[in-house]
């Protein structure tokens, strides 16, 4: 990506979330934010890069009254979020005040800022790199400590470090074949076939691991659906209960409560998932449950994971086997429920999916339950550092990887080094997209359009 010219004009937003609250911030950015923000408030001492000033804000009556105070703070160019000159103005959070810095600051000459652009200005400064930008809207939408955990590590530069190695050592053998080329009358030795083939090998196992990492990746950022299904008063409202800690669906011993999906978000070791309790599954008489059936098929093919609860004390009826046969070679467990009412050697043997025994009632087997549910949502795979979190980031690593391989079968089949060199070169555009110094602008704006306005 080239150097951007400098910023011409200057933004303003409120950066605090809408509504009422303790403290609320107008934040400006660009090469007018100092001026125009001595204009807003009347400050009680000069602005000094670093510092925070205590001021008023005044309305905009004749008598021009003090309706609150407020901390301004100068952070002088480069010094700061965006790299221009950036100054917060903290008032207490009425939306009424806020709104009146920030129409002031509009009526003089500052831009009302658009979603995620003070980040976007940081990223074009070159204060962040694309991965890290990306994490500052990660770590505003983190519903999980885990998750929060993920998003500093990124924004750290956690992923960019990961690449790095890989990268350099891509730049480094294209620079060895270029200088063979550039050089070849100048007796510069070529770079044997031999020596291509060991560089591209070592390349591909650390991009192949990282590549590997999304799978935990975006499970992390994303989260699960669990579809809970089976039979009616099979217990699946009270393992829900359960699994959630608390009385979300009704339950009672008639058959056929459940009427309609019910959903609620939990966390299993910071892994966000979605549980769904499901109406049983059987032939309706009514339209209502009939209609409560038909969603809880929907929720069934939806769902990422299928937790099919079976009673312990019941023989299984030909829905639940059909149920299990649908389920088979989907990510799905089964739970026999009531088993504090059964003998162990009662419970069905060959249904085909991993099964444990549990009790709603008791809470038996339920701790044994959340484990198989987390082993079964991250495929027993471990956290790292450094993980492909979104679809774009293992778009660019896999785009890396072919090149790669493109690179070694031409390699191999003796083609000149200026053909390699192409393949290599979109190998290095690929993984340059993944830190953003290739992306194309229309990327670029469709990122930093999901941002907060503030942000």
């Amino acid at each position: 990506m080239s150097t951007p010219e400098p910023t011409a004009d200057t933004i303003a937003a409120i950066s605090t979330p809408p509504g009422r609250g303790g403290i609320g911030i107008v934040r400006l950015s660009g090469p007018d934010a100092c001026s125009i923000a001595v204009q807003l408030v009347r400050l009680r001492y000069p602005l000094e890069p670093a510092h925070a000033r205590l001021a008023d804000v005044l309305d905009d009556s004749d008598c021009a009254q003090r309706i609150d105070e407020a901390l301004v703070t100068y952070f002088a160019a480069p010094h700061s979020y965006t790299s221009d000159d950036l100054v917060e103005i903290a008032a207490h959070g009425s939306p009424i005040v806020l709104e009146l810095l920030l129409s002031r600051a509009l009526a003089l000459g500052a831009r009302l800022a658009d979603p995620g652009e003070f980040t976007q200005r940081a990223f074009l400064s070159g204060r962040l790199d694309l991965t890290q930008a990306e994490a500052v809207r990660d770590l505003i939408d983190a519903q999980t400590l885990t998750q929060a955990r993920q998003a500093a590590s990124q924004l750290g530069g956690a992923l960019s470090r990961r690449v790095a190695p890989a990268k350099q050592a891509l730049v480094d053998l294209i620079a060895l074949l270029e200088a063979g080329i550039d050089f070849a009358e100048d007796d510069v030795e070529i770079t044997p076939q031999a020596e291509i083939a060991r560089r591209i090998d070592a390349l591909t196992p650390p991009l192949a691991a990282l590549a590997a990492s999304f799978a935990r990746g975006r499970i992390v950022h994303d989260g699960l659906t669990l579809a809970i299904v089976g039979r009616p008063n099979a217990g699946k409202s009270s393992l829900f209960n359960c699994l959630v800690e608390r009385e979300r669906a009704i339950v009672s011993a008639t058959p056929g409560t459940t009427r309609d999906t019910v959903s609620e978000r939990i966390a299993l070791d910071g892994i966000p998932l979605e549980l769904v309790d499901t109406a049983g599954l059987r032939e309706a008489a009514g339209e209502v449950e009939q209609l409560g059936i038909q969603r809880s098929r929907e929720a069934l093919a939806d769902a990422h994971l299928v937790l099919i609860v079976l009673d312990a004390t019941q023989p299984l009826n030909d829905e639940e086997r059909r149920l299990l046969a649908a389920a088979s070679g989907r990510p799905a467990l089964v739970a026999f429920n009531k088993c504090d009412l059964a003998a162990a050697s009662s419970l069905p043997d060959a249904i085909g999916l991993p099964a444990l025994p549990t009790s709603a009632l008791t809470g038996q087997g339920i701790a044994a339950l959340r484990e198989r549910i987390l082993a079964l949502a991250t495929g027993g795979a471990a956290s790292e550092p450094g993980l492909l979190t979104t679809l774009r980031h293992q778009q660019a690593i896999q785009s890396t990887l072919a090149a790669l391989a493109d690179a070694a079968q031409a390699n191999n089949s003796s083609i000149p080094h200026e053909m390699i060199l192409l393949d290599l070169y979109r190998a290095l555009w690929a993984l340059d997209s993944l830190t953003g110094q290739t992306t194309p602008d229309d990327i670029l704006n469709l990122i930093f359009s999901t941002f907060c306005i503030g942000k």
